[in-house]
């Protein structure tokens, strides 16, 4: 799938949604939400009760406090309570065949948000409406080749939850931005869990172990919130985030134009919180006369810089974040 799919993707979710609006009303969404591990997950869950009152549409949310054991309980209520379509933010990629196969033979289709499962059979679920993680790994790569030029660079990584495709997709698009510079090099990598508290605590002993901070030139965080963790723990070391340590990550959340604003952070790659709103559209319209949308619905990913923080956080710090 390249790029261009995004508009194919993004213009028919938006022709869809007036021709179907008049049947919102008799839909229930079953959503079984990954849990509040980060201010874009939260955001997230926002957004799609948003889109979801704007439709007329009840969406039933379960959080799963991060575990899939969890999410496959909740599938498996959502048929039990016979809805009409389930929406999965899946914690990992893989284990969900078999609790995908019964919603199937319910004849329930299964949108996936923000990530993709690893399975043979695509037939499982209708359509993913994603960013491209990988392509998101790659611009934030190439913007630190890019600005650290021919300079060594000492590179640590904050990587999200393990297993999950958005950290294995966003590391794989890093490592394939800066295999040519021979310059960076990543020294430390280690999972943060996509969270604050963990993000901290990991940039800390990454900190310890390189002399206090000093051999490191650049971190790069799988999401904004292990950043801001980050740049916590820089602080509290002694040092500048920003400008003794560059720093790169991915989501744009509020806080992280924030950091930027007040020069802590230097750029972010967006992920947009709205995946519901194309979402509901394809299951409108699948529902009405079985219109079958792409198997990949593509959202947009932009590079964030400091020129623009303070203006991107006022518009931001009101989306639920």
């Amino acid at each position: 799938m390249t790029r261009s799919s995004l508009f194919a993707g993004v213009a028919l979710a938006a022709g869809l949604f007036a021709a179907t609006l008049a049947s919102a009303a008799e839909l229930t969404v079953g959503f079984s939400q990954i849990g509040s591990e980060s201010g874009w997950r939260a955001a997230e869950t926002t957004v799609s009760k948003m889109e979801a009152e704007k439709r007329g549409i009840d969406l039933k949310i379960a959080d799963a406090q991060q575990k899939q054991e969890n999410q496959i309980k909740a599938i498996r209520s959502f048929i039990a309570q016979g809805v009409d379509a389930i929406f999965l933010a899946p914690v990992v990629a893989t284990g969900w065949d078999s609790v995908l196969e019964e919603a199937k033979d319910a004849d329930i289709p299964v949108v996936l948000l923000d990530r993709t499962i690893d399975t043979k059979d695509e037939s499982l679920y209708l359509t993913a409406v994603t960013s491209d993680t990988v392509y998101e790994g790659k611009v934030a790569g190439e913007w630190l080749a890019k600005t650290v030029g021919d300079k060594q660079c000492n590179i640590v990584e904050l990587q999200g939850t393990v297993g999950s495709s958005p950290a294995i997709n966003r590391k794989k698009g890093f490592d394939e931005a800066i295999a040519a510079h021979s310059n960076l090099k990543i020294i430390r990598s280690q999972t943060g869990d996509f969270t604050r508290t963990k993000g901290k605590e990991v940039m800390e002993s990454f900190i310890k172990a390189e002399g206090g901070g000093k051999t490191i030139c650049a971190v790069y965080a799988h999401n904004d919130d292990m950043q801001i963790g980050a740049i916590q723990a820089i602080k509290e070391a002694g040092l500048k985030p920003g400008t003794d340590i560059l720093m790169v990550s991915i989501d744009a959340v509020p806080d992280i134009f924030k950091a930027m604003a007040d020069g802590e952070a230097n750029a972010t790659v967006e992920l947009t919180p709205n995946m519901a709103g194309p979402a509901f559209d394809a299951v409108m319209a699948y529902k009405k006369d079985g219109t079958v949308p792409p198997k990949w619905i593509q959202t947009e990913s932009a590079l964030y810089l400091p020129d623009t923080a303070k203006e991107e956080y006022e518009r931001r710090k009101n989306l639920g974040y």
